[in-house]
């Protein structure tokens, strides 16, 4: 009776150990589709970089320092590749940063081409604008499920009995895309 006791036991913790294992590794592959999700979109709006620039330097006495800083903020970004799962926090807020930077420059060439009105005429613009804001829009989209499925995932990585069969196989936490620094403060709108 005891050794049918003793194997019984022993079946529960591996059917335990097992279900936990195949949950997390099927949880982790889907942090790692949200993040590809979340890089598919980033690489869409640097694709959608060159014909703007082109589309824009059609437009004649434009700023060419407007210009080179998106090209240059384009480069960077896309320079930078990270493997969500093995990424420090340290890391996924450069890759952020590199983001941040092109969705920047990107903001004040939009801002700088209010000055030319022949350019905001062109069909090709006005889609390429539209595209351009559609793909932000999922960017953000894309950001927040990658977080929500990382959130899901550390926590279960730390739940009793899971956090044991995560600590046996080496499953670490992912790190999370966070609000740009001075996001929390509202910006100050001034119509004088």
């Amino acid at each position: 009776m005891v050794p049918g006791i003793i194997i019984g036991i022993l079946v529960l913790l591996a059917a335990v150990v097992i279900g936990g294992y195949n949950g997390l590794v099927g949880q982790r592959e889907g942090v790692n589709k949200s993040f590809a999700n979340l890089q598919s979109q980033y690489q869409r709006r640097a694709d959608l970089v060159p014909n703007l620039v082109n589309t824009v330097k059609g437009a004649a006495n434009f700023e060419q320092e407007t210009l080179n800083q998106v090209v240059e903020a384009r480069a960077k970004a896309t320079s930078i590749t990270i493997d969500p799962s093995k990424a420090t926090p340290e890391q996924l807020a450069q890759y952020q940063q590199s983001q941040g930077e092109l969705s920047q420059a990107l903001g004040r060439l939009l801002a700088v081409t209010e000055n030319y009105p022949e350019l905001k005429a062109v069909k090709g613009f006005q889609d390429l604008q539209v595209q351009l804001e559609g793909t932000e829009n999922r960017i953000a989209v894309a950001r927040n499920d990658f977080n929500q499925s990382a959130s899901g995932y550390n926590a279960r990585i730390q739940s009793f009995p899971t956090n044991i069969t995560a600590g046996l196989f080496g499953f670490d936490k992912f790190a999370y895309f966070e609000a740009d620094k001075g996001a929390e403060n509202a910006p100050d709108v001034n119509f004088e």
